[in-house]
C-alpha cells in the first residue's frame, strides 16, 4: 500500500494554509503502455476540518507522481486536524490526518 500523506497545515491571520503531497505512482495511459503495467491515477481529493469540507477537487491522469496540492480556507483553528483523503482509478482510498499549527 502507498505511503502516508505528508500534510502540513499552518493557521496565520485567520486563514489555513494546507499543503499535502500524496504518495501515488501517478500512471496515465501512455505511461503505462510503456512500463507494461496497468493504469492508475489518483480521480479525486477531498480535505475536511471538523466534519466540514474544505477542500473537494476531481483530477486526472495529467498530474505529476507524488502530486503536490496547496490550498488555503478559514474557519479553523490551532490544533483541528485536517483530514486528507484521496481515490485512484482503481478504487483504493487512503485518507491521512495532520494537525494544524
Amino acid at each position: 500500500m502507498a505511503k502516508k500523506t505528508r500534510i502540513k497545515a499552518k493557521l496565520k491571520k485567520g486563514i489555513v494554509t494546507v499543503k499535502a503531497m500524496a504518495n501515488h505512482a501517478m500512471l496515465s495511459y501512455q505511461e503505462a503502455e510503456k512500463a507494461k503495467k496497468e493504469v492508475n491515477f489518483i480521480t479525486s481529493m477531498m480535505a475536511k476540518v471538523n466534519g466540514k469540507i474544505v477542500y473537494e477537487v476531481s483530477t486526472s491522469q495529467f498530474l505529476s507522481k507524488n502530486p503536490y496540492v496547496k490550498f488555503a480556507f478559514k474557519g479553523a483553528a490551532k490544533g483541528d486536524k485536517v483530514e486528507f483523503t484521496w481515490t485512484d482509478l482503481k478504487g483504493n482510498t487512503r485518507t491521512d490526518t495532520g494537525k494544524i499549527k
